[in-house]
């Protein structure tokens, strides 16, 4: 079959006024580009050139599989069937361009003829549908079944860009039919069958006649040109720009670990102070940002009525860029205190963003700016400075930190003065909370029981400083490394052992290589699946609760860690049932980022009784097990103010362990005035 059938009817004009418009149509698209470029080079300096070959893989599974994208199906399959048809219906367009200006006009040669041609035609039509499905399923999902995440948006002419792009690809896909049916009925190829929607189209206009099919042909196949040449020129300039900006965005992402956040940039200004503040990359996040929603839906502050949404953060920050009113200040006028503040850093929004944007990342960097501006809860600004003062955000002396170990004998040993093969970096909450200190006693009773060689710091041991960190006191959390530092570089031992997740991140992943390079840093989750694995702790009896497990944050989302845990809770005999949100998709306690130590504000509801009303809901659930300090004490509260005290028992997975070892039996047959008083071996 001739492949000039494919440009029948067009005028040698039109072909070339064609190829002038295409010309001007990437000269704009180009300035477009370079403008938002431009934009982006105005930031601060960020180093993300590093591991080519890694960061083409994510674009790969991500921008092109889209792998985030489709863990949602409605919108995955909304979203593959968009993306997939307008990136064929593209290609087709290339490809028979190439063949035939090219390849015929410079090499005599075409190479969409016969059944390459007949597959071609095939192809096109399927993707085309495709595409016209999903901007259907688009239009049905943000116009009628109006998700929440997708209203309220903040900036009013983002609605009408939305519309913009599903009328325009609308457009452009049903003429690119309509030329295809009016081509095949007036020229009637043998093909036409393998093109069953142009085909289809093409039995509506055989009563019409010859002269005015060509006609109408023609006028089609302009205004379709025009379309497509508008809609490719308007991409920098609209919602639409997240085709450049997404993949571009993916290919930047950061490649360390999720829980090492960036240190405060050293300049003369502490923090975000302005938009130019900002490093490249962020202000790239801001404009890669695709306003799905999927980080609202996910954050426990914007469910807890705190009036924090991550998406709107990115869209407003975004709109900041591009207002022309330098009045406008970045603190109060674009972003409140208020919406900074409530951040609880559990990367609920990163980790289901299917660009890789990193709201957190520009949250920490404007609260740096508050905090050294003195703008700070009070409560917070009393708990820096107990934390600046005595090491712990207690205010307690730094000699009581180790006293609840004064009951336990033989005397756990003082890392600093003995060779140690663990070392128990124990925590702020652990030490020195009324909820969990019983837990920690139970931790060393069973560090014990499995033969264990370890130690703690004593009064040496300050805060490890994650959570001041996220704050925004960068100086504070050097100050405390510091001083950490001094102790342990001091201390003879292999492995740094903790109970609390937030100490395990930061020592693994923010502190001096000399601690996360040459020390395995374990939680106590790791340790005790490890252990339970070796045969080092014999278990007694089994259990036999029915409970569910609460990832935290920074175990789980932060480092990964979610089978040991559950390994060891199945180890101890119980049933394990899962929450319908677990794993990367579990819920915050909502005492992250600082908020442990800030007032509550108005609030709807607290994460953690949400969480506890989740828990309750599951069929038989006696137990929530947690791996947390914060959790113990936050959930213990919750499980109070909700009314289920009596229904759910919050316990911390050492203590399954410690039961299941029945040590406080061992206990208590030790201290029972029949027998004589032994240490637990």
């Amino acid at each position: 079959m001739p492949v000039r059938e494919t440009f029948w009817n067009i005028p040698h004009w039109a072909e070339i006024g064609q190829y002038v418009l295409g010309c001007l149509t990437i000269l704009v698209f180009v300035y477009g580009v370079l403008r938002r470029v431009r934009r982006w080079r105005m930031g601060q300096p960020d180093h993300r050139i590093d591991q080519v070959g890694s960061r083409l893989l994510s674009v790969l599974i991500q921008a092109v599989g889209q792998a985030r994208t489709v863990e949602d199906p409605y919108a995955g399959v909304m979203h593959l069937a968009i993306f997939w048809g307008m990136v064929m219906l593209f290609m087709g367009t290339v490809l028979a361009t190439v063949d035939w200006d090219v390849t015929r006009l410079l090499f005599d040669f075409q190479f969409l003829t016969g059944g390459v041609y007949v597959v071609y035609e095939l192809v096109l039509d399927i993707f085309g549908l495709l595409l016209l499905v999903g901007l259907g399923m688009a239009a049905y999902r943000r116009y009628v079944i109006r998700p929440a995440r997708l209203q309220n948006v903040p900036v009013r002419r983002l609605v009408w860009d939305d519309a913009y792009a599903i009328a325009m690809l609308t457009l452009i896909a049903i003429s690119g039919y309509l030329i295809e049916g009016l081509r095949i009925a007036v020229l009637q190829p043998d093909w036409a069958a393998w093109s069953p929607v142009g085909n289809a189209l093409a039995s509506l206009f055989l009563a019409m006649g010859e002269p005015t099919n060509r006609t109408l042909h023609l006028v089609l196949w302009i205004t379709h040109g025009l379309l497509a040449f508008t809609f490719i020129a308007s991409v920098p300039f609209t919602k639409l720009f997240h085709i450049v900006a997404a993949p571009t965005n993916i290919f930047f992402r950061s490649l360390q670990p999720a829980g090492a956040l960036a240190p405060a940039r050293h300049t003369s200004q502490v923090g975000v102070k302005q938009w130019r503040d900002f490093t490249w990359k962020q202000i790239l996040d801001f404009e890669a940002c695709i306003r799905c929603g999927r980080c609202q839906d996910n954050c426990p502050a914007h469910a807890s009525g705190l009036g924090l949404s991550p998406r709107d953060v990115m869209i407003k920050l975004d709109a900041h860029l591009w207002q022309r009113d330098g009045d406008k200040a970045l603190h109060g006028d674009v972003i409140t205190t208020q919406e900074l503040w409530a951040c609880t850093s559990c990367r609920a929004c990163a980790q289901v963003c299917p660009v890789f944007t990193d709201v957190l990342s520009s949250i920490v960097d404007m609260r740096r700016y508050l905090v050294d501006q003195g703008q700070i809860d009070p409560q917070l600004q009393e708990a820096l400075a107990n934390l600046a003062r005595y090491g712990n955000s207690f205010g307690q002396s730094g000699r009581a930190r180790a006293r609840w170990a004064r009951a336990i004998q033989p005397k756990i040993k003082d890392a600093r003065r003995e060779p140690v093969e663990y070392l128990w970096f124990v925590g702020d909450y652990a030490s020195y909370h009324a909820n969990v200190i019983d837990v920690t006693r139970k931790a060393a009773e069973v560090f014990r029981s499995a033969g264990l060689d370890f130690g703690i710091l004593y009064d040496g041991e300050r805060n490890a400083g994650n959570d001041v960190r996220r704050v925004g006191e960068e100086g504070l959390f050097e100050m405390l490394v510091d001083r950490n530092m001094a102790v342990l570089s001091r201390c003879n031992f292999q492995a740094i052992v903790t109970t609390d997740p937030h100490t395990y991140n930061t020592l693994k992943n923010e502190y001096p290589a000399e601690i996360r390079d040459q020390h395995r840093v374990l939680h106590h989750a790791e340790l005790l699946d490890q252990l339970i694995t070796a045969g080092r702790l014999e278990f007694k009896r089994k259990l036999g609760y029915r409970v569910t497990y609460q990832d935290p944050c920074y175990l789980g989302r932060y480092n990964g860690i979610y089978d040991a845990p559950r390994r060891v809770i199945e180890a101890t005999g119980c049933t394990l049932v899962e929450m319908p949100r677990h794993g990367d998709r579990a819920v915050c306690c909502g005492a992250g980022g600082g908020r442990i130590w800030m007032e509550e504000g108005e609030i709807r509801e607290r994460p953690s009784e949400a969480r506890i009303r989740e828990a309750v809901d599951l069929d038989g659930v006696e137990v929530l097990v947690v791996a947390c300090p914060k959790d113990i004490a936050m959930f213990k509260d919750a499980v109070k103010t909700t009314g289920y005290a009596d229904r759910l028992k919050v316990m911390d997975l050492v203590e399954l362990v410690y039961e299941a070892l029945a040590l406080h039996e061992q206990e208590t047959e030790a201290h029972s005035p029949a027998a004589p008083v032994k240490a637990v071996a």
